[in-house]
């Protein structure tokens, strides 16, 4: 009698998710920390501001506060593009990915 073998299902995180990943791994880093969840956050806000003020050129702070307007004046909406860009399996081409 011959057995099947289980196939192995390769899960592959969405760009958000592995952000999120990294967030909480540098969470763990700071252990007891005072504010280490706040002091997470700044470290890659500081390197995502960075690199749009690197590749997104004059116009980065304007990218950058429509980002927060939207946080702050409609969070449900932000909320949507978080959901919008987590947790799917996707198989799309690199032209098809909107963020």
């Amino acid at each position: 009698m011959s057995q099947k073998k289980p196939e192995k299902i390769t899960v592959e995180l969405t760009p958000l998710e592995k952000i999120e990943s990294l967030y909480a791994e540098i969470v763990n880093w700071y252990g007891e920390a005072d504010k280490k969840e706040q002091r997470a956050a700044a470290k890659l806000l500081m390197v995502s501001l960075d690199k749009f003020a690197m590749y997104e050129g004059n116009n980065w702070h304007q990218l950058v506060m429509e980002y927060v307007d939207i946080i702050k004046n409609d969070p449900e909406r932000f909320q949507k593009i978080l959901l919008a860009n987590r947790g799917e399996l996707k198989t799309k081409k690199a032209s098809d990915r909107l963020h």
